[in-house]
């Protein structure tokens, strides 16, 4: 690839230099889109990175660089490659000739559904943790989020050579489940026409009313009379009810999840205490008012905290602790925890864990995932987990469908609130962003229906013949696409996929109402159908990575 060929003409000129010898190493070297299409079409921010060392302007060093790398252009076999380097406010730009940038269409054709994929994380094991709600009820939309947000980033860290195996983590044991079991407990007396007052902090959807019936049906009156034995019946029954119903959910949403991670089974397996064994052992423990306590500020952390209480009860984090010392212990290289913004002050407490448990704080990532207002008719609908108003993923789903639902959940980044427009969502117009990119391969399937000749490169296709201003547009945008995947899996952010799709849908379109595909001229015709042709090939490859369809047909 052309990415690699600059960055060893430029690693081979930076080593012929004298004093840039011990400044820098191939790690640093690497290559970025401008911002500024008029800045060329890779960029190298090297100058920047070794200009402290040399109590050197960024902008001067580059000049020097750039100078030098020009002077290297010809032996180095790119000049027919590259039509300019420069240097802009510290950059080294480079300009990519329209043959350079046309010998993409050769790699797409061959790659296929490959392209755009590396081997970048080859080697390393990767677990994604995500969604892991309670089974306390249905999934809502803040759950939706992080379900697309941490299926398409496995599907993308899956692209980058990784191997990746999502999990959830299932809460079903402690006090929600426990209040779970009394809430259908209490609806279940009513269905039996009893006078029973429903608990007070109990869950008080309609989906209580209707698993009550449903336990009414399958057991009549048998457990009419409370016993503590029997409320446990009912939040065991519950909570295994509401969990095949989550893994229903999640299958019609597109995300199938290789590991279901009991809380229960890790505490009955001993994990626990053998996690506070090994802190103990290290001198990370000690007690104080009559609890347990991690000195997590060793690591980090703002305050230690306590792991056991002076009831003996274990807090949240403790069980969290073994956790993930069992993901680690299984081999993976990182974890990676996706979660709700409730969870903020969880990322230092973990990650003072897992340097404790003799890892390195980076081995583990958590996203924040920030919540999602669902906006219907122009107002936003109201959500409340307690009360059963909440607006649940299969309304979403059956509302506006799996593929608008991904992709609205992805358009913003993972850090930033997210506003879904449920009608634009169903809208079969340009305005509507997943239409307006699966339209763009649609519209592709369409025309290449129509020309009833194959998009495939033959000899007779002459690509010199691409050269109007929207099919060179085409063609950078089409070189991009690989470097969008790498940084996606780099930045753990699959919005750039996003981005990058509304940014290719944007250029064809503009492609296709200045140009005509088909026309009398049948080289041309040949040339176009096969640059059309590879960019449904991207298109569909970067909607795949987000789990949305390619229909051939709108």
């Amino acid at each position: 690839m052309i990415e690699n060929q600059i960055l060893e003409l430029v690693d081979k000129t930076l080593s012929g230099i004298g004093k840039f010898k011990g400044l820098y190493n191939r790690e640093f070297l690497y290559l970025e889109n401008p911002k500024d299409p008029a800045h060329g079409d890779l960029s190298t921010n090297i100058a920047f990175r070794i200009a402290k060392s040399l109590k050197s302007a960024p902008n001067d060093i580059a000049k020097e660089i750039a100078t030098a790398v020009r002077d290297n252009l010809n032996s180095s076999g790119l000049r027919d490659s590259i039509d300019n380097i420069e240097e802009v406010n510290g950059f080294i730009n480079f300009h990519l000739s329209a043959k350079c940038l046309r010998e993409i269409l050769d790699e797409i054709y061959s790659g296929k559904e490959k392209f755009g994929s590396s081997q970048t994380g080859k080697g390393k094991d990767v677990q994604i943790e995500f969604v892991s709600a309670n089974p306390t009820g249905t999934l809502s939309v803040a759950h939706a989020r992080q379900a697309a947000f941490g299926d398409s980033l496995a599907n993308i860290l899956s692209a980058n050579g990784y191997g990746v195996t999502r999990e959830y983590y299932i809460n079903d044991e402690g006090v929600q489940i426990t209040i779970l079991g009394q809430s259908i407990y209490a609806r279940y007396r009513q269905e039996l026409g009893d006078n029973y007052e429903f608990p007070e902090n109990g869950y008080k959807g309609e989906y209580i009313k209707e698993m009550a019936e449903e336990f009414r049906k399958e057991h009549g009156d048998k457990y009419k009379a409370e016993t503590p034995g029997d409320l446990k019946v009912f939040s065991t029954w519950g909570c295994d009810y509401l969990l095949n119903e989550i893994k229903k959910e999640l299958l019609d949403f597109g995300v199938k999840f290789d590991v279901w991670f009991s809380q229960k089974a890790l505490g009955a397996s001993g994990k626990i205490e053998e996690a506070l064994e090994f802190l103990k052992k290290k001198g990370l423990l000690y007690e104080a008012e009559g609890a347990l306590w991690f000195k997590s500020t060793q690591f980090g952390d703002d305050k230690d905290r306590v792991l056991k209480k002076s009831d003996g009860a274990y807090t949240y984090v403790t069980p969290d602790i073994a956790y993930h010392k069992d993901k680690f212990e299984r081999g993976f290289t990182k974890v990676i925890d996706v979660l709700g913004p409730d969870h903020h002050g969880y990322i230092n407490r973990i990650k003072a864990a897992v340097q404790a448990l003799g890892y390195p704080a980076d081995a583990v990532a958590i996203i924040i995932i920030q919540l999602a207002t669902l906006y219907k008719n122009g107002q936003p609908v109201k959500m409340s987990t307690r009360a059963g108003e909440y607006i649940t993923l299969r309304e979403v789903l059956d509302e506006v469908g799996r593929d608008a639902a991904r992709f609205f959940f992805l358009m913003r980044k993972a850090n930033a609130h997210l506003d879904f427009d449920l009608e634009l969502a169903k809208k079969q117009a340009p305005e509507n962003p997943v239409y307006y990119v699966q339209y763009a391969h649609a519209r592709i399937c369409s025309i290449l229906a129509q020309a009833k000749a194959p998009a495939a490169k033959t000899s007779k296709t002459d690509m010199d013949l691409l050269k109007a201003p929207e099919e060179l547009s085409l063609l950078k945008e089409l070189r991009q696409f690989p470097l969008a995947v790498r940084l996606s899996a780099q930045e753990l952010e699959p919005y750039r996929i996003i981005l990058y799709l509304q940014s290719l849908a944007a250029s064809f379109h503009k492609f296709y109402e200045a140009n005509k595909v088909i026309s009398d001229d049948a080289r041309l015709t040949g040339a176009r159908l096969f640059l059309v042709d590879c960019v449904r090939q991207v298109l569909a490859n970067g909607l795949s990575l987000l789990g949305v369809s390619c229909p051939v047909k709108m």
